[in-house]
């Protein structure tokens, strides 16, 4: 896997195979980070990468100038594998937390962000109550940007969203605050 755009662009990485985890193409990854960039900004932005796994796309925002970031995973590979990554690439300012996703939002009080992108597992429960369960819980700062990425067979039922782009079995929803 590789780091597609910005400052570490080409920057190589190969997480173990006991991360459990499906990374995000590079072709999908590559155009979320367009979407992203044209239409949102991600340099000086706060951002929070849910069900991190490999760290692909927390890499990515990192290489593309966001302030800050926060990894949430529950499995103790990818937390620890992230953050071999983010010290191999300098990047300083991560926090990454070992946490149940959905217990972790539930719990988080003051916490704002940006910009939070969300891969859960394609098949988990929780799934179409997330984007309910980010808003409710004030995770999203006023003008803040959500990205789900799931099934494209998912459609989700919530005020906030805006848009959805599909890239063959999976597709990004975007939620405004």
């Amino acid at each position: 896997m590789r780091i597609i755009g910005g400052h570490y662009k080409g920057f190589r990485f190969d997480p173990p195979s006991k991360i459990p985890a499906r990374p995000t193409t590079d072709r999908a990854k590559e155009s979320l980070i367009n979407i992203l960039l044209s239409n949102y900004g991600v340099e000086g932005k706060n951002c929070l990468d849910l069900f991190s796994g490999t760290g692909n796309i927390a890499y990515e925002l990192a290489s593309q100038g966001a302030e800050s970031i926060i990894a949430v995973d529950l499995n103790f590979s990818s937390v620890d594998y992230i953050k071999q990554i983010f010290k191999a690439l300098g990047f300083e300012n991560f926090r990454v937390i070992k946490a149940d996703v959905f217990k972790w939002i539930k719990q988080n009080e003051t916490l704002k962000f940006d910009l939070i992108f969300a891969d859960p597992p394609y098949d988990h429960i929780g799934m179409s109550q997330l984007p309910e369960l980010i808003f409710s819980n004030n995770l999203l700062a006023p003008g803040g940007l959500l990205v789900i990425e799931h099934r494209s067979s998912l459609t989700f039922q919530n005020e906030h969203l805006k848009n959805h782009r599909d890239y063959g079995q999976s597709r990004f929803s975007f939620f405004e605050y």
